[in-house]
């Protein structure tokens, strides 16, 4: 369960900022007030991908609103016994990637798992926060588990961060059982039929049937299943805080208005489906029938009716199950009324206290088209025959235990059968015996007859018809009525007394049993003890029967708790003092005894009891002491916490049990109940309140101390200054003023960082004057790209190796510098200056590469493109290097020297390349993948490119905010190197004009290489 804290409801916050909250209301939350006995079950709804994509998103938010109302109806069903409220409080979609990363197909426990984590990690820190949730609903179509489950959920798990949670597989509105069982297991309801004895429910349409049977028209909550929600539902203290109003779309009152039978077919079976045509000779609104166009004769049903609201013929719709007319003046429903009660049956006991009944019926009218039952009870029951039966003392349970001593066998023998009283309330009129040989416990698959006491600690209660009625000490049913400490019906115990004593006696004879003293019949609240520890055995013996209640060997040194004459006993040995307690009232008097081991040591006890003053002179002289029992009444002791710090508020009286004797307080308990009085209340804090502000903190440390991602918080409150001096926090939307800002960044500066070198590459020539690279780069210690001092270390050296055979290592130098000198070949780089290389195309001096994508070798081809040689001028000097200097090509120098305008051949050129780009899909939950550069701009989408669909998609991406979940996806027919437009690499309108026609001249000599190559297929990682 979560924390409670102290919340600052609308109710409590002062009448001048009523007048500001209707001013604020449409954009704000307010607490709807709950009826008293109200439980509100604040809901989270995630609905994943495959919930969405098969609803459509303008759609999915109506349905399963629509969905949520089916299941608080549900829950508002009278036969829980309790009013519980599904409040939505909010709705999450979840994206596909976090839908398929939260479901592991074919493991359940794994995926609710998950599935709770993820929904703890939404809630909301704010316990008065409006989409604060005391419980999460998740929906897939994914398969989670085997074929058939439809749920998972923890059991006892509300109000519990990680176990408040249901995973529900939505396929049509039939879910909304499924969901309503589910979140019964989180309320501590088990499966009926497994465990307790509710099977006979399951077919009749039970929400916690294991096999959920239940339908729109038939529906109920098993008398299990309300026994085992009142078990629990009292300590799930958060569903007692009233929900806040949320304006969620308005629904018609008949779900069915706004879904054809076909829609839920399609819902119910999947795409395609529609209502079953094939027969017509049925009420349409008996049960929904589905087939699909491709075998129209083959229909399906899940054995339920449509949605109330649903048409169903002209003028008609569907309503519990019957197709009626739509009519003003129609009602929904018939609601139930009374028959007349019957008379009182005859008394179930000739003496010692029967009951008898009366019935009555629903049928007066039946209730017709889901209208409500009757209210109230069918039976009626009185106490009757309550005088005490002649002779001894016999308790009517343990009669029908004992009864089954002659015949029943357990473990194939026979057993001298006990009672004993389950400590689960549900279970207190059914017949359950205990083996006084053994100990065991057992059913007797039947309940006690009717008059036998509920429990042991309770006289009058009485079981009738499998149930516990509840009388008070009147012998009135409902009656709140009980006796005071010696058995006065409604006193004030001004006729109780108190016996009590000490007792030490010696043995006379040896191993015989010593008598200590007697306690007389209708004595209560008995206690005796040792006064110390000793090897002797207590005993007790009914002094009317002669039968020993305890210790009939003198032998019983463990403590338990057992049930004679009557009465349930407590018999405890701690620290080898042992203890005997009972409530009473004894119906027969008592001899208590001692059993001594030791003829030497003596024995000594103490002993306590209450009794009525007219049963005093039974007991005789007994060295005993008498006190008159201590009298109690109410009395004022405080006022309460004014209910409000300003603007006018309420307290009230405290009342406190006082003792009359000496006026001192005391416990509460011992004042009766019924007399309490009444609270009085007076108006407090009656000035005004003040105006709220925004206070803000100290800004705390930066979370950096360079980079990118420092950030400082504080802490930024609205509160409100009392007159007493003291402050007090307020909800946000009080605070009328602009918020300060609770966040900053900080220390946004570059790290400092060194320059780190790479190995050097080989010589890219094998014999005379070659070219060797590394690469160098500038990063911080915690390995990101730094700002680092000093000059940048070279990244291109000359290498010599040994000279070419038959050739002259000076002609082929005298060549390359002639080719590299030559003003005929603009786009060729020099040599002059490897640390700065000048860029000839672009006529400016080379201060390094601009994005450290330049060094992806598979972008290498596109250095001729006069806006990426700009971009990455060093790498592109580095990569065009080695072809140069190849030793002993003339080709090379026939290339290098050749005119202006002529066609050049490039391995793969820019042309052929066409990426499509996927655009990233809106879905809250799939991870946006930012191209490596940001430089989608809308210069380039406007300008001729070297491949037109190229730009087409990048329009598409710089239209969904440039979010790209897959660059470099490969065309039918085209090659999937990665290119600088999937990679968002700007380039001028000019240069990209003039390169359009460089490759218009250069695609015939591309298709000729392209039939000779085989591909060679790259993957752009991002």
């Amino acid at each position: 369960m979560h924390n409670e804290v102290s919340k600052s409801e609308v109710g409590d916050l002062p009448f001048a900022l009523d007048l500001m909250q209707d001013r604020l209301w449409d954009n704000e939350r307010k607490r709807r007030h709950a009826k008293k006995d109200d439980y509100n079950i604040e809901v989270l709804l995630a609905v994943d991908d495959s919930v969405v994509r098969f609803h459509g998103k303008e759609h999915v938010q109506n349905y399963v609103l629509t969905l949520m109302n089916i299941v608080d109806e549900i829950y508002h069903d009278e036969s829980l016994g309790v009013h519980i409220n599904i409040v939505l409080v909010r709705m999450i979609m979840v994206g596909y990637r976090q839908s398929i990363s939260l479901i592991e197909r074919g493991n359940p426990s794994r995926s609710l798992e998950q599935v709770c984590r993820w929904a703890h990690s939404q809630q909301r820190s704010d316990p008065d926060h409006a989409e604060h949730h005391d419980h999460a609903v998740f929906l897939t179509r994914q398969d989670f588990g085997p074929a058939g489950m439809q749920g998972y959920a923890p059991v006892t798990g509300m109000c519990h961060p990680l176990r408040s949670c249901t995973l529900n597989h939505e396929d049509g509105f039939s879910s909304a059982f499924v969901v309503a069982h589910e979140t019964g297991h989180v309320l501590g309801m088990e499966h009926d039929g497994q465990g307790n004895r509710c099977a006979d429910e399951t077919s009749m349409g039970s929400i916690m049937a294991p096999l959920v049977q239940a339908a729109f028209h038939r529906y109920h909550w098993s008398r299990c299943s309300k026994q085992e929600l009142n078990r629990y539902i009292h300590s799930y203290d958060c569903l007692l805080d009233d929900p806040f109003e949320h304006k969620w779309p308005k629904l018609p009152e008949l779900p069915g208005i706004n879904y054809s039978m076909d829609e839920q077919c399609r819902f119910d079976f999947g795409v395609g489906y529609r209502m079953c045509t094939a027969f017509r000779t049925f009420d349409p609104c008996k049960q929904l029938w589905c087939s699909h166009p491709d075998n129209p004769y083959f229909c399906k049903t899940k054995k339920g009716p449509p949605l109330d609201g649903t048409e169903c013929s002209p003028g008609k719709w569907c309503f519990k199950g019957h197709c009626i007319w739509k009519t003003p003046e129609q009602s929904y429903s018939q609601d139930g009324g009374w028959s007349s009660w019957s008379r009182f049956g005859s008394c179930s006991r000739t003496c010692g206290g029967g009951v008898r009944s009366r019935g009555r019926q629903c049928n007066n009218p039946t209730p017709a088209y889901g209208g409500r039952d009757c209210p109230g009870a069918t039976y009626e029951y009185q106490m009757c025959n309550t005088e005490d039966c002649r002779g001894p003392f016999e308790d009517f349970r343990a009669q029908q235990c004992s009864q089954r001593n002659s015949y029943y066998t357990h473990q194939n023998t026979k057993h001298t059968w006990l009672p004993y009283e389950h400590h689960d309330d549900a279970q207190k009129c059914e017949l359950i015996c205990q083996s006084k040989e053994t100990g065991d416990v057992v059913f007797m698959n039947q309940v006690v007859h009717d008059g036998t006491r509920c429990s042991y600690k309770d006289p009058y209660s009485v079981c009738a018809r499998g149930d516990c009625v509840n009388f008070g000490c009147d012998k009135e049913t409902g009656s709140l009525k009980e006796d005071d400490k010696c058995g006065v019906c409604g006193g004030d115990n001004s006729h109780c007394r108190t016996v009590k004593g000490t007792l030490v006696k010696s043995p006379k004879q040896p191993a015989g049993v010593l008598k200590m003293f007697e306690i007389p019949a209708g004595a209560r609240h008995i206690q005796i003890e040792e006064t110390e520890v000793s090897s002797n055995n207590l005993a007790i013996k009914n002094q009317a029967s002669g039968n020993f209640i305890l210790n009939v060997k003198g032998k019983d040194n463990k403590s338990r708790t057992f049930i004679e004459i009557g009465l349930e006993w407590e018999y405890t040995v701690e620290d080898g003092k042992k203890t005997v307690k009972t409530t009473g009232p004894l119906h027969e008097p008592i001899v208590v005894l001692v059993v001594p081991q030791d003829e030497e040591l003596k024995s000594s006890l103490t002993y306590k009891y209450i009794i009525h003053e007219d049963l005093l002179p039974m007991i005789g002289n007994n060295n005993v002491l008498l006190e008159e029992m201590d009298s109690y009444e109410w009395a004022l002791k405080s006022w309460s916490q004014c209910s409000k710090a300003c603007g006018g508020g309420i307290q009230y009286t405290k009342y406190g049990c006082r003792r009359k004797s000496d006026n001192r307080m005391v416990q509460r308990t011992l004042c009766d109940n019924n007399k309490k009085p009444k609270p009085i209340r007076k108006r407090c804090n009656l000035h005004e309140c003040s105006q709220p502000g925004w206070v803000a903190d100290e800004w705390g440390a930066c979370s950096k101390t360079c980079g990118k991602l420092g950030v400082q918080t504080r802490v930024v409150q609205c509160i409100q200054h009392l007159q007493n001096g003291t402050n007090r926090t307020v909800h946000t939307k009080y605070c009328t003023a602009e918020r300060p800002e609770p966040r900053r960044p900080c220390n946004r500066i570059p790290c400092p960082a060194q320059w780190r070198t790479g190995a050097w590459s080989q010589c890219s020539s094998s014999c005379g004057e070659g070219i060797q690279q590394r690469q160098v780069v500038c990063k911080a210690s915690d390995n990101v790209i730094g700002q680092c001092d000093g000059e940048k270390p070279e990244t291109i050296q000359v290498c010599k190796m040994a000279p070419c055979p038959g050739k002259s290592p000076g002609l082929v130098q005298q060549a390359v510098t002639s080719d590299l000198s030559t003003p005929k070949a603009p786009w060729a780089p020099s040599l002059n200056s490897p640390k700065n290389p000048v860029n000839k195309i672009s006529k400016d001096s080379c201060q390094g590469d601009k994005s450290i994508f330049c060094q992806m070798e598979v972008l290498a081809r596109y250095c001729s493109i006069p806006g990426y040689n700009k971009l990455c001028c060093e790498s592109c000097s580095k990569k065009i290097l080695p072809t140069i200097l190849t030793p002993g090509s003339e080709h090379a120098a026939l290339e290098l020297r050749a005119p202006e305008g002529a066609i050049l051949p490039s391995p793969i050129p820019p042309v052929t390349l066409i990426p499509t780009v996927v655009p990233a899909a809106t879905s809250a939950g799939n991870s946006q993948v930012e191209a490596p550069l940001s430089a989608l701009g809308a210069e380039y989408t406007q300008q001729d490119s070297v491949a037109s669909n190229v730009t087409s998609g990048l329009a598409t991406v710089q239209g969904r905010n440039s979010s790209v979940t897959n660059v470099g996806k490969q065309h039918p027919t085209e090659n999937s190197a990665g290119s600088p437009e999937s990679l968002g690499i700007p380039f001028n309108k000019t240069s990209a004009n003039k390169h359009s026609r460089v490759s218009a001249l250069a695609s015939s000599e591309v298709l000729r290489r392209r039939r000779e190559d085989t591909e060679e297929e790259h993957t752009v990682a991002t």
